[in-house]
């Protein structure tokens, strides 16, 4: 097929890093896989000016972002300046697939000969501070979904209407996310990823460990993320915080903890506790994306949302369990990360594409 991926601009995203994969996977397989997006946007002069006038200097944002597309072996196009696709910016293809609200926006408006078009989901964008009104009008452009989780195509059936759904679960690079296996450490270690974004549960993880430390003081902290620690959403004092680690140093993050955690409040997939997994990395996640999926038969522990007691006790409990026991949960978290290749979510991804090419998405009623 010739398949014309369209995204917003680029970076070291979790979200990137799936969309390259899936174009990588399918280019090897044969497929003529075109990429187009945008460079970053540009702060408008307005901005520009206040800032400059406020002491700051002129601030201007690189062109491009290292992101996960460098270095893949794709045709990829990036537009002049950050401003919509349009049909003279992307071959004619058999199937053009939008991969952000606004991209969704943007291939809807394109001609039949571009494509038909997709809509590759991988959260409820409208959480992002995004405008929701816009975002959730795109759920119904008459476009075939694919969604990354069980949640997200209910969401399409359940708002939307839209039962014809295709579900392809994230899966996990395991030439990048290996570790050997290990025992629990003296020390116990909790590692996770920080954000400001209030969805992410990071107030949840930091209460969650401050109660923890009071059964354990000498607990460890660890995270990684992609922006300075905010106050409003401070870290649990002592955290060893990198910035933007390099990717190649995230597999060492996830495998010098005991566990990793996760108190989303909501989540498309929540990619980082599948890596962990792979780095034999027991997960305490809550109940959100494919957490539950993925901790199931005890491969990890589940925990109510917004629970920071219950977050302190299975902190506990990790921490405290035996050397052998750690272990069997620790081989079995991995076990299941093992289970999710790029191969197979490529086999999901290309038969979702040719359904969506037999039989064209219609309008979902709203």
């Amino acid at each position: 097929m010739r398949i014309t991926f369209v995204l917003p601009p680029v970076g070291m995203s979790g979200g990137i890093r799936v969309i390259a994969m899936h174009a990588a996977v399918l280019a090897a397989r044969g497929h003529l896989v075109t990429v187009v997006h945008p460079p970053s946007q540009q702060p408008s002069f307005k901005h520009r000016l206040r800032r400059f006038l406020q002491g700051d200097g002129l601030i201007r944002h690189p062109r491009m972002y290292p992101s996960h597309l460098d270095g893949l072996a794709l045709d990829r196009k990036v537009l002049d300046v950050y401003r919509p696709v349009m049909a003279v910016d992307v071959p004619d293809a058999d199937v053009i697939i939008a991969t952000w609200w606004e991209t969704a926006e943007w291939v809807n408006a394109l001609p039949p000969e571009k494509g038909t078009k997709v809509y590759f989901l991988q959260g409820l964008e409208t959480l992002e501070g995004q405008p929701a009104d816009r975002v959730k009008q795109t759920w119904s452009f008459p476009m075939h979904k694919i969604v990354v989780s069980e949640w997200l195509a209910g969401i399409a059936r359940e708002t939307y209407g839209d039962a014809d759904v295709s579900i392809v679960p994230n899966s996990v690079d395991l030439s990048l996310f290996h570790a050997p296996p290990r025992g629990k450490q003296i020390v116990g270690t909790v590692g996770f990823m920080y954000t400001f974004l209030p969805y992410k549960g990071c107030d949840t993880i930091a209460e969650g460990v401050a109660l923890a430390r009071m059964a354990i003081p000498e607990l460890k902290v660890v995270a990684f993320g992609v922006a300075d620690p905010d106050p409003n959403v401070p870290l649990p004092p002592g955290t060893a915080y990198e910035k933007s680690p390099p990717q190649e140093r995230i597999p060492a993050i996830y495998s010098s903890c005991d566990a990793w955690l996760s108190a989303t409040r909501f989540e498309g997939f929540g990619l980082p506790i599948l890596e962990a997994m792979a780095c034999r990395t027991p997960v305490i996640a809550t109940c959100a994306g494919a957490a539950p999926q993925l901790l199931a038969d005890g491969r990890g522990i589940l925990i109510e949302q917004e629970n920071a007691e219950a977050m302190a006790e299975a902190i506990i409990r990790v921490c405290r369990m035996p050397d052998a026991e750690w272990r069997e949960l620790s081989e079995r978290a991995h076990e299941k990360a093992a289970s999710y290749t790029w191969d197979d979510a490529a086999d999901l991804f290309e038969k979702a594409l040719a359904h969506a090419v037999s039989a064209p998405h219609k309008a979902s009623p709203l």
